[in-house]
């Protein structure tokens, strides 16, 4: 199977240690100049700041990665956001961890784990997604073959729209492109051959709180 983990929604999360304020933000992102627009609005928002860390990973095979501590102790802050992205194997994502000094300095250990917590804290209130590539496969059949064809739908766990019903039934359902062959068999070999199969188009797809989205970019 075809498949990615990103971001669908980004979000936001806060902690304080030692009365320093971390605060991260997640953000979806395609491209490196996104993610740069991305950082200076955050930069204006917050520009009494002292620390403005982050990374992204964009794209697949190979993913482009960057990391920065905008002055931090090398090794403290966009290491440690980046290693939390990696660690949830996420891309086309920015996480910005900006930070208000409180007054007490952490120590390279005590800003590991800050820019850490603060980096799961944003993805926790973030929405992630798994994107898979397949078929937008549409099926017409009449109510004697509808019990057989949403027993297989169902033991596969895939998705699908509402079905239309008339004097027939149409369905339309999300294949992942490896399954699609032994799918089509399946259900035509249950209906004896009565199901009408139309692979209206290849997409990647995903299941989100809002429902099945499709999305033409990778």
């Amino acid at each position: 199977m075809e498949i990615y983990h990103t971001i669908y929604k980004g979000g936001d999360g806060e902690i304080v240690e030692k009365k320093s304020r971390f605060i991260a933000e997640v953000h979806p992102v395609t491209s490196e100049e996104e993610a740069m627009e991305i950082l200076e609005q955050t930069r204006k928002q917050y520009w009494d700041a002292r620390h403005h860390c982050w990374a992204y990973i964009i794209g697949r095979n190979p993913a482009a990665e960057r990391m920065s501590d905008d002055g931090e102790p090398a090794g403290t802050a966009g290491k440690p956001i980046l290693e939390v992205i990696r660690g949830r194997e996420l891309t086309n994502v920015l996480v910005i961890v900006t930070r208000y000094f409180g007054g007490t300095l952490l120590g390279t250990g005590g800003l590991v784990r800050a820019y850490t917590a603060a980096t799961i804290e944003g993805l926790k209130n973030s929405e992630s997604i798994a994107r898979i590539h397949g078929v937008k496969l549409g099926i017409e059949t009449n109510y004697t073959d509808l019990g057989k064809i949403q027993y297989l739908i169902a033991n596969r766990n895939l998705d699908q729209l509402e079905p239309v019903y008339t004097d027939k039934v149409e369905m339309t359902v999300f294949v992942p492109t490896d399954e699609m062959g032994s799918l089509r068999a399946e259900l035509m070999e249950g209906t004896n051959g009565q199901v009408v199969l139309d692979e209206e188009t290849t997409c990647w797809f995903a299941r989100t709180e809002d429902g099945i989205k499709i999305f033409d970019e990778e």
